[in-house]
């Protein structure tokens, strides 16, 4: 499993890094804690994008 921050996840999806922020707040993506930082799965990132194309395709 592959883990990245929450600025270079604002980077790999078309949004910013506070709306990741928000993401992460609402529980919407899913996230990991490593001592004081906070990481973010790649399969997450690409699991919250399936469902959103999921969610607008309906």
């Amino acid at each position: 499993m592959l883990l990245c921050c929450r600025r270079r996840c604002a980077s790999r999806a078309p949004t910013s890094r506070s709306a990741v922020y928000d993401l992460l707040r609402t529980r919407q993506l899913a996230s990991i804690t490593l001592g004081r930082a906070r990481r973010i799965p790649t399969h997450a990132l690409t699991d919250f994008i399936h469902t959103r194309l999921e969610q607008d395709a309906a």
